[in-house]
C-alpha cells in the first residue's frame, strides 16, 4: 500500500508530502518547502534513512512559501519539477514574492520542467499518481489523486472546511469554485483530503460542512 509521509516546514507551515510506493522503493516529494538547513537534512536523512530513490519533484503550484527548498531538491537529486506549464511565470517571480514574504529564494526560472496536464497519471513504482488541473487559486494549480490509498493531495485549493483565497495575482474565485465542484468533489467521500496547510479532511465532509462548496 502507497504511503504517505507528511512534513511541516518554514514559518507558513507548508505541508511537505513524500509518496512512497513501497514495493519499488521509489517516492515522490510534493512542494518541497523547507527553507532552513535544518529543514533540507530532514527530509534528505528521511529519504536515506528508509532507503528510498526520490523519483519526482511534483509541485501543487508555484507560490513561493510552497518552494522554497525547490531548487536545493532539484540540485541534490539531479531531477526536473514535475508541474503544470501555467505556473512558470510564478517560478520566475519567486524572488521577488520572497522578499516581500521573508524568504530568501533564488530565481529559479533556470530550473528544468518537466510539464503534466489535466488527467495524466504517471506510475511509480506500482503507484498511479494522477494529475487534475484545478486553477483559481492560481494558475498552474494541480491536484494528485492518490486512489490506491483513497487519497487526494490538494495545495492550496482545499482546506478543511474552507478553500484557498483568490485575492492574489492570477486569482479567480468562480474558477476555483466551479474546479473542485468538477474535478475533486467527484471524488469518493471516503477520500482523505491532504491540504497544503493545516490539517486533513474527507470529501464526504467538505461536500457536506464546507460553506463554500455548499
Amino acid at each position: 500500500m502507497v504511503m504517505v509521509k507528511q512534513f511541516i516546514f518554514n514559518h507558513y507551515e507548508v505541508n511537505t508530502y513524500l509518496v512512497v510506493d513501497p514495493a519499488s522503493r521509489r517516492c515522490a516529494v510534493v512542494d518541497p518547502a523547507c527553507q532552513a538547513s535544518h529543514e533540507d537534512e530532514q527530509l534528505r536523512k528521511y529519504i536515506a534513512d528508509m532507503g528510498l530513490s526520490l523519483a519526482y519533484v511534483f509541485l501543487t503550484h508555484a507560490h513561493v512559501d510552497h518552494i522554497a527548498g525547490l531548487r536545493q531538491v532539484c540540485e541534490y537529486y539531479g531531477l526536473p519539477v514535475t508541474m503544470h506549464v501555467d505556473g512558470r511565470k510564478l517560478l520566475r517571480q519567486a524572488e521577488a514574492y520572497g522578499s516581500m514574504m521573508g524568504f530568501v529564494v533564488d530565481n529559479m526560472d533556470d530550473l528544468e520542467v518537466s510539464p503534466i496536464g489535466d488527467g495524466q497519471v504517471l506510475l511509480m513504482g506500482d503507484t498511479q499518481i494522477e494529475c487534475r488541473y484545478v486553477p483559481g487559486h492560481c494558475p498552474g494549480s494541480m491536484c494528485f489523486v492518490l486512489s490506491e490509498c483513497k487519497s487526494v493531495i490538494t495545495g492550496d485549493t482545499l482546506f478543511h472546511f474552507s478553500i484557498g483565497r483568490t485575492d492574489l495575482p492570477g486569482g479567480d474565485y468562480d474558477l476555483l469554485i466551479s474546479k473542485l465542484k468538477e474535478r475533486i468533489l467527484t471524488l469518493p467521500d471516503d477520500f482523505v483530503v491532504l491540504p497544503g496547510h493545516g490539517i486533513s479532511s474527507q470529501i464526504g465532509k467538505e461536500k457536506k460542512y464546507n460553506s463554500f462548496l455548499q
